[in-house]
């Protein structure tokens, strides 16, 4: 087993992931650290992530938790075996954890949703819009670290682009094309993108009109990550201190529904992209 000071967010939830095989199969960290021939202190080092786990014990572990859903298992397999680091370990001293963590989400995503009721997706935001919202962050930032976050979004955007990308959902209310960021140009430009990356294939965008009056999950920012198993995916909630991520099965099968929802009261994607077009000939 080797150590790892800051483990990452896959990491960490494979340590997670395996702590809860071993509550649900009502075993102690002890009994559970004799079946695979471990100390209790190395197992829960193996839960908190400071250690990482083999391939072949992990699937002892899984046998003796009587898991047998393939998918999960291959899942924490891949977890498991992840040892490169990703581009946005280059942030790692100049951003907040958070960020790299959302950045690491997606870069590993096999589909991504999103519902947005006062922000556009960080996703699909052009350079100009992106720094202006990063203009307006509390406490101020300087110069460097508002383009540090700039250029971190646009890395991000680059999972979009690849050859195989993941299908991406978006949900947006009125009121977030609505703001005019930046100033009329600016905002004309980043609707005009919006269009734009509606109609590639693997990118759905939704627009909830104000006419529609109250829906399910107003006020709510949501990115749910979708992983290689169901019970692998996340949600990612922006709370004013930064991104809050949870991962548990109840909670995951909420904000499936509540995405489900939003999407059903929003209009269609040809009339989404026909109503943002409105709204940049208002401009």
């Amino acid at each position: 087993m080797t150590s790892r000071a800051a483990p990452n967010v896959r990491r960490r939830r494979l340590g997670t992931e395996l702590r809860r095989l071993r509550e649900r199969a009502g075993l102690s960290a002890t009994e559970s650290a004799r079946l695979i021939g471990v100390s209790q202190a190395q197992l829960s080092n193996i839960e908190a992530s400071r250690f990482g786990v083999s391939p072949a014990r992990l699937q002892v572990m899984a046998r003796n938790y009587d898991c047998s859903d393939r998918a999960y298992i291959k899942g924490l397999l891949d977890l498991a075996g992840e040892r490169r680091p990703g581009w946005w370990e280059t942030f790692r001293d100049v951003l907040p954890p958070p960020l790299l963590d959302i950045a690491e989400l997606e870069h590993h995503a096999t589909a991504l949703r999103s519902a947005n009721t006062a922000h556009l997706p960080g996703l699909l935001q052009t350079t100009d819009h992106a720094r202006e919202i990063f203009r307006q962050v509390v406490p101020e930032l300087s110069r460097a670290d508002i383009e540090h976050r700039v250029n971190h979004r646009l890395r991000r955007q680059a999972v979009l682009d690849r050859p195989a990308p993941p299908p991406f959902r978006a949900v947006i209310h009125e009121a977030a094309l609505r703001v005019p960021v930046g100033g009329r140009l600016v905002a004309a430009a980043q609707l005009r993108h919006l269009v734009e990356q509606s109609e590639r294939e693997h990118i759905t965008v939704q627009v909830i009109p104000f006419r529609i009056g109250a829906f399910p999950g107003s006020g709510q920012t949501i990115l749910y990550v979708r992983g290689s198993a169901p019970r692998l995916d996340t949600v990612s909630l922006d709370q004013s201190h930064g991104p809050a991520l949870v991962d548990t099965e109840a909670e995951l099968e909420s904000y499936r529904i509540l995405l489900d929802r939003m999407e059903e009261v929003a209009l269609t994607p040809s009339e989404s992209r026909d109503f943002v077009v409105s709204l940049t000939r208002e401009l």
